[in-house]
């Protein structure tokens, strides 16, 4: 483990962390006090008679006395060794970034809602998308809807909570076109997993395969770098398709609509390199099994770009000499001898990185670090998410604002969840942020103008003024280019739970798109809201009944809007 350490090169040795040699300073004054209460004569003897007290006192031996302190003084000075960090080689550490993508493509057309299988087909999809989660495929995985048109409805994460908050609500109603278009489905997964070049797997929910579909699969499969795995969420005596009204049944040329399992197609792609067809069971061992091959083929790429050479910390060599000293202490008497000292040792609750960490708290350092403009630092340092998010507003990164802001419940965070979607070109999510802000706080006034104005955009009949965001957030964040990808990527609202705030905030908070709490907090007074909040001022949260579906129906629409997208007009509207 440490032969390539040896021999040390004294020319090259040094510590990483060489203002913990302070910690010295404290072993000397031990040591002073030490030598010092070994005096034979001491204050409190002069109390007891002369006479009594060799009855009273039992001195014991003053060279064990002795060598227990300078053996104690000598663990503490190799443990002040260690810490300080002695080096004197270096070692290359690759940075690895995990690459595997991964899409789950859902038909959400009027068919899913045929009930051959109980709830119905759309329910038990996504039971089973669930039960797929849940099983740790350990890649990023992404979620896309599809009817007449695909949209993403969560990006590419880690976080597999954010999409098993999105699948509850999804129906055929949140999509702005009727149809099963599983070509653009198909189009939307690769441009998602082309931000890397590692082998992805589209995993698909549908009932509706036609012929066509073998040449389609056929062309995705061989496009190589990619696996299909299709689960077929119908049965072959099939159903009829319900209305759309929800009444009675979906009927064509005069004639209830009937669909059933195309076997026969679905054997010729099951035939294909890289796509096989899964029968669905009753438990979860079908989608436990491809989580189990996904998880077992994951990929990390390294970052040259990140390679840096490392001076190796030999400071655990120091830990044998310092464990062997401490076998005398399980001589009888020494423990008691040393027992203070080693419970002052315990207090510290946070793991220490750096010198900065024994005396203050991450989130104090990457305040100091946010007071000083260092925005980028201080929310790698912060712990608090909340915090995180403002800084990541403020460094310009607006991705990782939203992801942050995502983990807060307030009225303000969701004006500026909506502040950090609008800067990210996601207008209709930014206007979701800013009515629930209008709706949890009907004094929020700026909320309530930057919903008006958003409105008047998405209908084509006004414009919004990008410096009034900036202004709102304390003078702005850095500039930055608007999100123009041809997908986007920004989510939506999702839930999640945080624990109760018990420090002051800052001046920008966040929320997510869909959650209830409760929470006290305080407000403090540089918000530049509209008017009436001071230093001092408790904003009580109520519960939000927002509905995800109809924010997820809104952002589709604006991207049909957006990007001037039309159905397949060859396309069967169920």
């Amino acid at each position: 483990m440490f032969d390539d350490l040896f021999p040390i090169d004294w020319g090259a040795f040094h510590f990483l962390r060489p203002q913990l040699l302070w910690g010295f300073a404290g072993v000397v004054a031990l040591l002073l006090l030490g030598l010092a209460n070994l005096r034979e004569q001491s204050s409190w003897k002069k109390h007891i008679a002369p006479h009594l007290r060799p009855y009273m006192i039992s001195k014991g031996s003053g060279r064990v006395k002795l060598l227990m302190h300078l053996l104690l003084m000598t663990v503490l000075g190799l443990g002040v060794l260690g810490l300080a960090g002695p080096t004197w080689k270096k070692v290359e550490l690759p940075g690895q970034v995990l690459e595997t993508p991964m899409v789950i493509l859902l038909d959400l057309s009027q068919s899913m809602m045929a009930d051959d299988i109980q709830p119905s087909r759309l329910e038990r999809a996504k039971f089973k998308i669930t039960d797929f989660l849940d099983a740790g495929p350990g890649a990023r995985v992404a979620l896309v809807g599809y009817a007449g048109t695909a949209h993403t409805i969560v990006p590419l994460t880690r976080d597999y909570k954010i999409i098993k908050s999105h699948i509850e609500t999804l129906s055929p109603k949140v999509m702005p076109f009727r149809g099963s278009d599983l070509s653009s489905a198909l189009v939307l997964a690769d441009s998602l997993m082309s931000v890397t070049s590692a082998p992805g797997t589209v995993l698909l929910f549908s009932d509706d395969f036609v012929g066509g579909d073998f040449d389609l699969v056929q062309e995705f499969v061989g496009a190589g770098n990619r696996k299909l795995e299709i689960m077929p969420v119908n049965t072959p005596s099939g159903s009829d398709v319900p209305a759309f009204s929800g009444k009675g049944v979906l009927k064509a040329d005069g004639n209830p609509v009937h669909s059933s399992l195309n076997s026969a197609v679905l054997g010729q792609i099951n035939s294909l390199e890289n796509s096989a067809v899964h029968a669905l069971t009753l438990d979860n061992s079908d989608v436990e099994l491809i989580a189990k091959d996904v998880r077992e083929n994951l990929k990390f790429t390294e970052q040259p770009e990140e390679k840096k050479d490392e001076w190796r910390d030999a400071g655990l060599l120091l830990v044998i000499p310092a464990a062997l000293i401490l076998l005398m202490w399980f001589r009888r008497g020494w423990v008691v001898f040393c027992l203070v000292i080693m419970l002052s040792s315990c207090g510290q609750k946070q793991p220490v990185e750096h010198f900065a960490d024994l005396w203050y708290t991450r989130d104090y350092q990457a305040q100091k670090k946010s007071n000083a403009g260092d925005f980028e630092v201080a929310a790698k340092l912060y712990d608090n998410p909340l915090r995180q998010g403002v800084a990541f507003y403020k460094a310009g990164d607006y991705e990782e604002a939203i992801q942050a802001f995502s983990q807060d419940t307030s009225a303000i965070g969701a004006y500026n969840l909506g502040l950090a979607y609008f800067k990210n070109g996601d207008y209709a999510a930014a206007q979701m942020a800013f009515g629930m802000a209008a709706s949890q706080d009907p004094g929020l006034k700026v909320a309530q103008d930057s919903k008006m104005q958003l409105d008047k955009v998405l209908s084509g009949g006004g414009k919004i003024d990008p410096s009034q965001a900036e202004e709102q957030a304390e003078n702005g964040p850095a500039k930055t280019k608007q999100n123009k990808s041809m997908e986007d990527l920004s989510g939506g609202g999702q839930e999640a739970t945080k624990k109760d705030m018990e420090k002051e905030r800052l001046s920008e908070t966040a929320t997510t798109g869909t959650r209830t709490a409760k929470e006290l907090d305080e407000v403090p007074d540089d918000l530049k809201m509209a008017g009436k909040s001071d230093d001092n001022q408790e904003v009580l949260l109520r519960k939000i009944d927002d509905d995800p579906a109809r924010f997820l129906q809104k952002k589709f629409e604006f991207e049909v809007k957006r990007k001037k997208m039309k159905p397949d007009p060859n396309e069967k509207s169920w």
